[in-house]
């Protein structure tokens, strides 16, 4: 079995020792280092090439924003779950926007972190649901202000069908035999969605259907 690799920034280390101690009893989860500095979490990142990264937001040095950035910067493949204290949006937009693809407080319980952590290792996006209806209040209220400018005009009738259907969670094999093409089809769409869009992940094509109302919280 392939296990996920998991990486985890943050500074305080009792934190870091709970967490270790937790996952390091999950059958799927191998835990393959950690930092509790922004800076060292960019550049062990960089060696080992995890899965996943659990980021801290509030460290000294290179704070979680800044870290986040660098990661996905050299590389896009490592997914990144925001590990936090903070249930307001004041950090939410700028962890999405540097690459982020999903948001944990860390009173959640053991069973939500070890599901967040599958959801984004799978490229899905994992919001806490009290992060979750921030998340959509910010953009209807950007969609009513007319600072949310859109394209959805622009995507043929079939992209919109598979851009429904990515943001309802639905995989590429599933998407194909759902409307009867193949998955190299759906992959090909997936990328002309991602084009057209602008969005680099599917976690920015769910928050474009969002912002659409074509799926709801």
């Amino acid at each position: 079995m392939n296990k996920i690799r998991v990486f985890l920034a943050d500074d305080h280390l009792i934190l870091r020792e709970g967490i270790r101690s937790i996952l390091e009893k999950v059958p799927d989860i191998e835990m393959v280092g950690e930092a509790g500095e922004g800076g060292e979490a960019v550049a062990k990142v960089e060696q080992l090439v995890p899965d996943v990264v659990l980021m801290d937001i509030t460290m000294p040095g290179l704070n979680g924003l800044e870290a986040t950035q660098q990661i996905k910067q050299k590389n896009s493949q490592v997914r990144i779950l925001i590990l936090t204290m903070h249930e307001t949006d004041q950090y939410l937009s700028g962890m999405l926007q540097a690459g982020a693809s999903g948001y944990v407080v860390k009173t959640a319980t053991t069973s939500e972190l070890i599901s967040a952590i599958r959801a984004v290792h799978l490229g899905d996006v994992y919001l806490y649901p009290s992060i979750a209806r921030m998340l959509v209040e910010d953009y209807l209220q950007k969609v009513k202000t007319g600072e949310e400018k859109t394209s959805y005009e622009g995507l043929t009738s079939r992209e919109r069908e598979i851009l429904a259907l990515i943001a309802e969670d639905k995989k590429n094999k599933e998407i194909a035999d759902l409307l009867g093409i193949s998955v190299r089809t759906v992959q090909a769409h997936r990328t002309n969605l991602m084009d057209k869009l602008g969005a680099h992940d599917r976690t920015e094509l769910v928050k474009y259907a969002i912002r659409k109302g074509i799926i709801d919280f």
